[in-house]
């Protein structure tokens, strides 16, 4: 395909200079070379373009016609190009982008109207989904794992680390005492997960697993619950910090609490139409994560 692109930037130096010679003297290559380029494409049209003298140059009318055209296209494929490359430097275009539900709205949309304003022409979509997910099939760019990478055939960039805590809100913990042993929780209400049941083993004593007096899949709807003084929760930094800082939670048992550091990393199949839109997307949000 780029050798038709050749012959037909041969023929057009070719006729914009008035001869085989000039041509090749502008282009700083043999005369031999264009009149063979030129020759693939009469051959390939099976025409006649230009009549070769020593003194000129005669194009024929169907030539005529064609370098029109050929103008033409040559014209949109260097427009194509050109757009292509200010893409490059300038994200545009849309990027879907997979996270759990607390991880979106703690981490990621706080950020969203300055990420809009830096990359005006970056057309984000996101989706949510509390377990991993196909990105092929669900048609997602970039997607937020929390824990350790399975599918190798993804590229990972790491964003950093989670660790769970156990906390209540102060007026729970008025109403119930605060625990002060790991077996004192035997007697609270405890918050856990319906499907992600590897997250009930919490990281204290020996790793048990709990049972839950309430449970949820989402663990934004465990940090409403634990903020509407019904339990005792375990959830990662990045969702609860806010409350934390705000006085509407507070942690329990964090001397029996084990640091168990979650890796958090965005996976994505490496594609470079898309690059420079997940890297802008990456870079802006590594930054301004609060894990």
């Amino acid at each position: 395909m780029k050798s038709r692109w050749d012959d037909l930037e041969a023929l057009l130096a070719v006729v914009d200079a008035g001869g085989f010679t000039a041509a090749a003297e502008r282009l700083s290559t043999s005369t031999a070379r264009l009149s063979r380029a030129v020759s693939r494409l009469e051959k390939r049209l099976e025409t006649t373009l230009v009549h070769r003298t020593t003194r000129r140059l005669d194009i024929t009318e169907e030539g005529e016609a064609f370098i029109a055209q050929a103008r033409q296209a040559l014209g949109t494929l260097e427009t194509a190009e050109e757009a292509l490359t200010v893409r490059r430097r300038e994200p545009a275009g849309r990027l879907r982008v997979d996270a759990a539900t607390p991880f979106l709205l703690h981490q990621i949309v706080p950020h969203l109207a300055e990420f809009h304003a830096a990359y005006p022409k970056v057309r984000l979509e996101l989706t949510t989904h509390e377990t991993n997910i196909d990105l092929i099939e669900q048609r997602t760019d970039v997607a937020i794992r929390i824990g350790r990478l399975e599918d190798s055939t993804l590229h990972a960039r790491p964003l950093g680390h989670s660790r769970r805590r156990l906390v209540a809100s102060p007026a729970y913990l008025e109403r119930y005492g605060t625990p002060r042993h790991v077996e004192d929780l035997a007697h609270h209400v405890l918050l856990g997960f319906t499907h992600l049941t590897q997250l009930n083993r919490w990281p204290i004593g020996d790793g048990r697993t709990i049972q839950p007096t309430l449970a949820s899949s989402s663990g934004e709807a465990l940090l409403q619950m634990a903020e509407a003084d019904v339990g005792i929760a375990c959830l990662a930094d990045f969702l609860t910090r806010g409350a934390c800082q705000a006085g509407r939670l507070t942690v329990v048992l964090d001397d029996a609490t084990h640091e168990r550091h979650e890796p958090i990393q965005a996976v994505y199949y490496r594609n470079t139409a898309l690059h420079g839109r997940i890297n802008a997307f990456l870079d802006f949000f590594a930054d301004r994560l609060t894990l």
